[in-house]
């Protein structure tokens, strides 16, 4: 039994036959989540634990997605000390004697891995830390860019499993084994979403600038993606093959620019238009290298015009698009 928290992972979890605890910290908080996996029965619950003893009782799995996406805060301890400890925290309940626990998932970023110091063009793989930016903020504090104290947050919280992790293995006090997804930009239904307002700030993005063509589109070429339903996929494979223990993947389908997701969405809707084009000769300012995630974790990614498909579909049979 995995103990996670989140909608497309829970899904793709029971679909496989996993029974699933969820966590939340206060009462109430997971009455939607139930009420979305009702029918599954007693193969989902939902507990309270604000420290996680009591959620990880019996189970063999983990899986770690909360962590605080803020582009507000003052000073960067605001998101790194509960990125930090949340993280942490979770590993420790989990190396408490009597632990069942075989495979903890840590979800980190592409934000962790990226490193601006190589210059552009430039390709990322596994063993890139975006240290720069980590240095960044422990110099500017809170005069620091709001996206490098998010990036920096996550590249120490991930850092810090890692720690954890590599110095209980030497002391012999962790028995269970690591495994880290990094992920982009997640394009894909939101699941219980009642309304384009309670998308997450991904489809949020993408459905305001794609969907709906409102606000401008960002020119910069260093961001990448995957689908909702391949990011699930990961999670399966990370939790069902023994020899990815202690690695590190980067998960990605590969980077995008704006305007190429206009122009298949248009393409799609029967609405081309003549200055829509497939930027294909585009030079990216980074790439991040997915190679590992295929050869050795076995991930298969979609492509955008898939993806596309797919979330616009889901858009108009929720009447959000018309």
């Amino acid at each position: 039994m995995p103990a996670i928290d989140s909608g497309k992972i829970i899904k793709t979890l029971l679909e496989h036959g996993f029974s699933v605890r969820g966590t939340v910290r206060e009462a109430g908080k997971g009455d939607a989540t139930k009420e979305l996996f009702a029918s599954y029965g007693d193969k989902f619950e939902v507990v309270v634990d604000g420290v996680f003893d009591q959620a990880v009782k019996g189970v063999d799995a983990i899986v770690h997605t909360a962590s605080p996406v803020r582009l507000d805060a003052d000073d960067p301890q605001e998101l790194i000390i509960p990125a930090v400890s949340g993280t942490t925290s979770i590993l420790r309940s989990a190396s408490t004697v009597g632990s069942t626990v075989k495979r903890i998932i840590v979800v980190s970023s592409l934000a962790a891995v990226l490193n601006m110091s190589k210059g552009t063009p430039c390709v990322l793989t596994e063993a890139d830390w975006n240290t720069p930016e980590v240095e960044e903020v422990k110099q500017k504090g809170g005069a620091a860019p709001q996206a490098a104290k998010y990036r920096a947050s996550k590249m120490i919280a991930e850092k810090a499993a890692w720690d954890f992790y590599n110095e209980g293995k030497a002391r012999g006090s962790v028995e269970w084994d690591l495994v880290t997804l990094c992920p982009p930009w997640v394009f894909g239904p939101v699941l219980g979403a009642k309304t384009p307002e309670d998308f997450n700030d991904s489809m949020k993005t993408w459905y305001n600038l794609i969907a709906k063509e409102q606000g401008e589109l960002p020119t910069w070429s260093k961001a990448s993606w995957i689908d909702v339903r391949d990011f699930a996929q990961a999670h399966i494979l990370a939790l069902t093959k023994p020899e990815v223990g202690g690695e590190r993947f980067i998960t990605t389908a590969g980077p995008f620019l704006w305007s190429q997701w206009v122009s298949i969405a248009r393409r799609l809707s029967g609405n081309l238009q003549p200055e829509d084009g497939t930027d294909d000769d585009v030079v990216y300012e980074v790439t991040f290298d997915a190679t590992k995630s295929r050869e050795v974790l076995g991930l298969q990614y979609r492509g955008k015009e898939e993806t596309a498909d797919f979330i616009l579909q889901d858009l108009r049979t929720k009447g959000f698009l018309p």
